[in-house]
């Protein structure tokens, strides 16, 4: 099992462009699998699927496959080149509606180049000669139809009805009424019929693709905002800052409802976050160097010698280990963004190392002797913080980075340690900035019990109004006393007692009919996910708390879930989210222009469950301060406030 562990995973790979040449058909024999061909290739699963969407139905005897060469690495040219000619190799589920749209040409000027290409259709493998750059147009123009009742748009990817609206003036009503098929969603390629009275403005317009056409009222001193799809009162109000009552004061057409498309109106000093944009977060993959090898190592604590030395059986130890399952956990998220790291292409060395840890002890000064660690650049884990300012303490006299995958604790401060979880009062006092502004109100209904919590208030965020909590009628009636109409009263409570927690929901729901309310807590409350609290009041008071990682149930679509339960054929928990987090975000910044260090201070990035927004601690060293706000919304999903 050793050497299963402690072995090497190369990614430095030559990247090229899928040409008809370097690829192979494959014929299935009898007993093979997709992961027995993969290994034969040295190519991932994913790769064969990807080429050949049939294979995910079960292999049969003597089914041809088509498989790349060059470690399956495939990366289609998307810019024209100078020359005349350009050719093209079909990939899996390309059809001539994405190639007119990848290379920018007609049907027809496909067509020219490849006679008989629209009557037979598309081959995996087939060369494609597409148009010269000369015939290429770069924007398009809106034709006059004065001689037909409506105009047709060919919805292309990612397009929707509002921006579809917006783009040619029209109503979405009128739209859906002149295309009934629509009803049940837009269709890649389908041909839309365009209201030939509402288009006559827009004619004759050199407008670029997707780019809407808005006429926005102005009004003196104010801001407009156009309201997103699926935006909520309460969303918008969380990000503007400004109260519901105060929105609809400002903006009397929200009384009938939010609507997609709607313009709203702020004043102009507004500081809100909802007008400024979200943060921007960068995307690494967009620049990468791969030209020079890195060196990565992964201390993960799979503590080999006990379970071999353990007299039950490995199936048992698994079951019953907490800290081996959360290691494995973690290993196995991180392998998936060494997978994707490698069909990237990026030029790094990963080496894995059994750590053998405690909370008081590791081998990590025996590998560091017997392995050659001169040339790495980053260095991930081991788990227990201790271990980690040990391990940094060596590796400091070479200059090698190390990350703290787990920890948020530190005792000993030093200049190569990278904290990737933030400290729970940095947490707080960014909740409290959030919630603090000059339309807010924060009260603190804090159980006599919570000593810690009540030193934090009293120490940093003196303002906050502490309600009596000796009885529940205290309680009650010292909240009604503290709430203010007019503001966003934000209520920060903390107990674990489940029958005063439910008297205080209680209580909050019915202020709900005269003052804006919003339940809010500072850690992880086990009691609020009892059966006895119900979802849907905590939802209906939107409560709102801090998370290192982020929950929202639209990632249940994503790449690595549906690569990891393919894989291991369960959902991935935190614990593998964040090891392909921390792994792929390291990958990322180690393959970058600028030198690893400096892409920390310089880069803010988000990965599937985690943001990591790196500082330099006014001591030594770096700490990570990207984290979540998140609140229940009305339809019981997670959303992010920040």
């Amino acid at each position: 099992m050793k050497k299963l562990l402690l072995f090497l995973v190369c990614l430095g790979m030559s990247v090229g462009v899928f040409a008809q040449q370097n690829f192979i058909k494959h014929k299935v024999e009898a007993g093979e699998t997709v992961t027995k061909i993969a290994q034969k290739y040295q190519i991932t699963p994913a790769i064969i699927f990807k080429l050949n969407p049939d294979a995910q139905n079960g292999l049969k005897p003597d089914m041809l496959l088509l498989i790349p060469k060059g470690n399956g690495i495939i990366i289609r040219e998307t810019e024209p080149t100078i020359s005349e000619k350009k050719t093209h190799v079909v990939s899996a589920k390309e059809t001539i509606y994405s190639l007119t749209k990848l290379y920018n040409v007609t049907e027809d000027e496909l067509e020219k180049s490849n006679p008989g290409i629209l009557a037979n259709g598309l081959k995996i493998g087939d060369p494609i000669v597409i148009p010269s750059k000369k015939a290429i147009v770069t924007t398009s123009k809106i034709q006059n139809t004065s001689s037909t009742s409506a105009q047709t748009h060919v919805v292309e990817p990612k397009e929707t009805l509002y921006s579809i609206s917006k783009l040619y003036n029209v109503a979405i009503e009128d739209l859906q009424q002149l295309n009934p098929e629509i009803k049940d969603g837009l269709q890649i390629g389908f041909s839309l019929k365009i209201p030939k009275e509402k288009t006559e403005k827009a004619n004759s317009i050199d407008v670029k693709p997707n780019v809407a056409i808005i006429s926005v009222p102005t009004k003196p001193n104010m801001i407009s905002y156009q309201v997103k799809p699926k935006e909520t009162l309460y969303g918008i109000a969380t990000s503007s800052g400004f109260s519901q009552e105060e929105l609809i004061a400002l903006n009397p057409v929200l009384k009938e409802g939010v609507k997609e498309g709607m313009i709203l109106y702020f004043p102009a000093k507004s500081k809100s976050s909802l007008l400024s944009g979200p943060k921007r977060y960068t995307d690494l993959t967009q620049s990468l160097k791969t030209s020079k090898r890195k060196n990565l190592v992964l201390l993960l604590p799979f503590n080999i010698s006990k379970i071999e030395s353990d007299t039950s059986s490995v199936r048992n130890r698994i079951r019953n280990d907490k800290f081996l399952n959360m290691t494995l956990d973690f290993y196995s998220g991180a392998l998936i963004a060494i997978d994707s790291a490698k069909a990237l292409g990026l030029n790094v060395d990963v080496k894995i190392f059994d750590s053998q840890e405690t909370k008081n002890s590791s081998n990590i000064a025996s590998i560091f002797k017997q392995s050659n660690f001169i040339g790495t650049d980053l260095v991930i884990g081991p788990f227990y913080q201790s271990n980690v300012e040990s391990a940094a303490q060596i590796l400091m006299k070479d200059s090698i980075s190390i990350i703290s995958p787990l920890s948020k604790e530190t005792s000993i401060v030093l200049p190569n340690v990278i904290q990737t979880i933030p400290s729970d009062d940095f947490m707080k006092d960014k909740m409290f900035e959030f919630m603090k502004t000059d339309t807010t109100n924060i009260i603190g209904v804090i159980d006599t019990k919570k000593l810690s919590t009540r030193k934090y208030l009293s120490e940093n965020q003196p303002s906050v109004k502490l309600v009596n909590f000796e009885t529940i009628e205290t309680t009650n009636n010292g909240i009604k006393s503290l709430l203010v109409k007019g503001k966003k009263n934000y209520v920060v409570m903390d107990t674990e007692n489940t029958y005063r927690i439910k008297m205080i929901i209680t209580t909050l729901l019915s202020m709900q009919v005269e003052y804006d309310v919003q339940l809010v807590i500072l850690d992880p409350n086990p009691k609020l996910d009892s059966d006895e609290i119900k979802i849907e009041s905590l939802a209906q008071l939107h409560l709102m708390y801090p998370s290192v990682g982020k929950q929202v149930t639209q990632n249940e679509k994503s790449y690595f879930t549906q690569k990891y339960r393919q894989l291991n054929m369960i959902s991935p928990n935190p614990y593998a989210v964040r090891g392909f987090d921390i792994m792929f975000d390291a990958l990322l910044r180690l393959s970058q222009e600028m030198e690893f260090k400096k892409t920390l201070t310089a880069v803010n990035t988000e990965q599937f469950e985690n943001r990591f927004a790196y500082a330099k601690r006014t001591d030594k060293g770096f700490k990570n301060t990207g984290f979540y706000i998140l609140y229940y919304d009305n339809d019981l999903s997670i959303k992010t406030a920040n």
